[in-house]
């Protein structure tokens, strides 16, 4: 049931039509006695859950007992984190999701369906597990809040992905994204009915029905100007709720450039992107948008780490981003990257497979990234006093830039905030 929309891409959410939309959809659920919520982290900090969050706290008061942010495989946020990313709600409410230790399972999605949907890639069952708070807890309200965009594992972000992979363990986390990973991010990305999300919702019909879920979902993008715009706001408990926001989502999320792109710069916000985890956005975004033989230039003042998890970092650091068929052998080969098979759909998605070079630019402080070890992954390196002065973020406009040396290069400030494609890469 959808219990609020409002959504266009010509809309603008203030703060003010957030909590009118929320209440709205609140008040349609009648008395609750004990509320969870489970919003992204820092992350996803353009997404407003942390507003949404709040105003929850807001009308729930001290009925809304939890808070468990959708961390995955992130690591936990800080107290500086949460007061600017949710304001006043209260610190004491939040919880630490641990995806290696605090999860339990409950049933497995079967090896047959799978190894049809993925049409035989992989031959394995998934389990659908999340953190037990959800299940012990004891709450008649779980409040998953976050943002639909288009997304590399799964097509199209959050929904019951917010739950299965944000509150998920690992070998969940794993298994999904190199199912998405080899099936083909090209083939998913910006697609609401994906492999990927086919398990999720096979999951969600058999195992969390149970669980008194309903989903608070934004549409949020940059428009032409560069701003950022919160382009919807869905609530509901099914599967529509989903499929309307997705559908938004694709409006005003998806960029439809009208020639290859030869050059591609991309800003990483120092207060969100510190890994290449996260910062191999500007990777999967862009990707069906670069022509062959282009260049993508990453500005990463904030760059201090490749996984945001030290296991994952450390196999990331080991194999690199080389390609899928480097990849796939790895896997092969070594027992470390089956066990922790996302960090393998993770090196496939960030490398370009050979089509166009990718320039990190890190920050130059003594906790960045060298150029030792950018290069040792992978990847080029830039230097980014250098780089800036030449592609200046504050001068550069959203889109095509022409330089004052007739140099043209595309520019896009939130890489997590878009797709971009030409019609001659699209799936």
């Amino acid at each position: 049931m959808i219990y609020y929309e409002n959504g266009s891409p010509g809309t603008n959410l203030s703060h003010d039509d957030l909590r009118r939309g929320l209440h709205e959809a609140l008040g349609k659920l009648g008395e609750r006695r004990k509320v969870l919520a489970v919003p992204p982290d820092y992350t996803r900090l353009p997404s407003r859950a942390g507003e949404l969050t709040e105003l929850a706290w807001e009308y729930y008061g001290e009925k809304l007992t939890d808070i468990l942010p959708a961390l995955g495989t992130h690591t936990p946020m800080t107290a500086r984190q949460i007061d600017h990313m949710f304001g006043k709600t209260p610190k004491t409410l939040f919880r630490d999701h641990d995806w290696r230790n605090d999860v339990i399972t409950l049933g497995e999605v079967p090896t047959e369906y799978i190894r049809d949907i993925s049409e035989g890639k992989v031959d394995f069952s998934w389990p659908a597990q999340v953190n037990k708070l959800l299940v012990e807890g004891g709450f008649d309200l779980i409040l998953s809040v976050g943002q639909v965009v288009p997304h590399e594992v799964v097509g199209m972000a959050n929904y019951n992905k917010n739950i299965l992979v944000g509150t998920g363990g690992s070998e969940g986390i794993h298994k999904s994204h190199y199912i998405g990973a080899v099936y083909g991010m090209e083939r998913m990305m910006g697609k609401a009915d994906t492999p990927v999300r086919r398990v999720f919702n096979y999951a969600t019909e058999k195992y969390l029905k149970e669980l008194p879920i309903v989903y608070v979902l934004t549409v949020v993008g940059v428009n032409a100007d560069g701003q950022q715009h919160t382009y919807g706001l869905f609530v509901g408990d099914d599967p529509e709720v989903f499929d309307r926001a997705a559908k938004l989502s694709l409006e005003v999320n998806f960029v439809m450039v009208r020639k290859p792109l030869k050059k591609v710069v991309v800003w990483l916000d120092p207060t969100e992107f510190k890994s290449t985890w996260l910062g191999n956005k500007s990777v999967y975004r862009t990707r069906m948008a670069i022509a062959d033989g282009g260049e993508l230039i990453v500005l990463a003042p904030a760059l201090k780490e490749f996984g945001e998890d030290r296991t994952i970092d450390s196999l990331i650091r080991k194999y690199g981003y080389f390609g899928t068929p480097h990849t796939l052998k790895a896997v092969s080969e070594n027992q470390e990257l089956r066990d922790n098979l996302g960090a393998a759909a993770h090196l496939i998605h960030g490398s370009s497979e050979g089509r166009f070079s990718v320039t990190y630019c890190p920050g130059k402080g003594p906790e960045n990234l060298t150029r030792e070890e950018i290069e040792s992954v992978g990847f080029q390196w830039g230097d980014i006093d250098e780089i800036m002065r030449k592609y200046d973020p504050l001068r550069l406009k959203e889109g095509f830039n022409t330089l004052s040396d007739g140099e043209e290069v595309y520019y896009i400030s939130s890489p997590a905030l878009g797709l971009w494609a030409h019609k001659d890469r699209l799936a």
